[in-house]
């Protein structure tokens, strides 16, 4: 009996009571709780960092472009006085910068004269959408991106969207009668030198974060002398202008198709310009719904004669900063709360600012 009851009591303090069990559990949740946002942080500065090398990349890529063909790429090219048959008649800077970014099989399999979606169904027999349709580059995306995915069309993959626009600077993009372009490092037909960048190199923004899906609204009435650059618009004078437009947003992520086409050079697509501060929200109702919009008065070569004002926002999914890539190839962190007459400044080539990009 003694035997038995020794046992007994052997068995009875190996067991855990149901107090002690919730009580483990607790700390386990505790510690979890600790170590998630440290997990979370770990991961986003890891995503931020590939994100800066990114941006590296490009800004190196545009400068070997530069070695090659004596001057950095145009956003586009375009005949004045002329409309584009195609509405996507013009490669941009990502299609021309592919050989210096380890793209050059790709960049073999395109025809740079001939429109970006030659070969789609219903458009212009040809041979680049064969490939476009199918690419996705990955210096041209940022991991933080949410909606990091094909653009749908016809319920199928179409083109890839991308999450770096080059400067287009701030406000006036370009005059297709005349030819003149704005006051940033790119527009249509341009091939600026470093010597144009009176600015200064490490002053002068080339790239910077847009986000991919973004709400915007294209060609709308001329804004015509109301709105010179030099002068750029209010959030309300956009919404004002953005009422007589055509809207390319909705409630469904594909509708909202700014910054979803890599080979495209318009503004809206791959670029932005500094009329608002990075990460600005430019909200715009339709049907009860408010958007966080872009503004395109006109898309480059679509008129022989309507020029193109644009409001294309710096935005990214990192918290209150846009990644940046200035033409002496540094890349910075530029916070949401930078001076707005500064910002504009670093957009200048040669505005006779003097920007520090903190």
């Amino acid at each position: 009996m003694r035997t038995i009851a020794h046992r007994h009591r052997y068995h009875s303090r190996i067991g855990f009571t149901l107090i002690e069990l919730l009580v483990v559990i607790a700390i386990i949740g505790v510690v979890m709780g600790l170590l998630l946002p440290a997990v979370q942080q770990a991961r986003e500065a890891a995503r931020r960092l590939t994100c800066s090398n990114n941006l590296k990349q490009l800004v190196l890529a545009v400068h070997n472009y530069a070695s090659s063909k004596g001057g950095f790429p145009p956003s586009m090219m375009h005949t004045p006085g002329t409309a584009f048959a195609s509405n996507n008649g013009s490669w941009g800077v990502h299609g021309r910068v592919l050989p210096y970014i380890e793209q050059g099989v790709v960049a073999k399999n395109i025809h740079l004269e001939k429109p970006w979606d030659d070969g789609y169904p219903g458009a212009a027999a040809g041979t680049n959408w064969a490939t476009v349709g199918s690419t996705k580059v990955e210096t041209f995306t940022c991991p933080s991106e949410v909606n990091n995915f094909f653009r749908k069309k016809n319920s199928a993959d179409y083109v890839y969207p991308t999450n770096y626009g080059f400067n287009f600077g701030t406000w006036f993009v370009y005059d297709p009668a005349t030819g003149q372009g704005g006051d940033g490092a790119f527009h249509p037909n341009s091939h600026y030198q470093a010597k144009y960048f009176r600015d200064g190199l490490s002053k002068t923004l080339m790239v910077s974060e847009v986000k991919a899906f973004t709400p915007y609204v294209r060609n709308t009435p001329d804004p015509g002398s109301t709105y010179p650059a030099g002068s750029p618009p209010t959030d309300a004078q956009i919404n004002g202008l953005a009422s007589g437009g055509q809207n390319k947003l909705g409630p469904a992520t594909n509708s909202n198709t700014g910054h979803t086409e890599w080979p495209d050079g318009r503004a809206h697509h791959t670029g932005f310009t500094a009329t608002f501060a990075p990460n600005t929200k430019v909200e715009f109702a339709v049907d009860g719904v408010a958007y966080d919009i872009d503004y395109s008065s006109q898309q480059e070569g679509n008129s022989a004669t309507q020029k193109t004002f644009a409001a294309i926002t710096s935005r990214s999914y990192h918290n209150g900063v846009v990644n940046t890539g200035m033409i002496d190839g540094s890349v910075n962190q530029i916070t949401d709360t930078i001076s707005l007459r500064i910002w504009r400044g670093l957009a200048t080539r040669d505005g006779g600012e003097v920007a520090n990009p903190r």
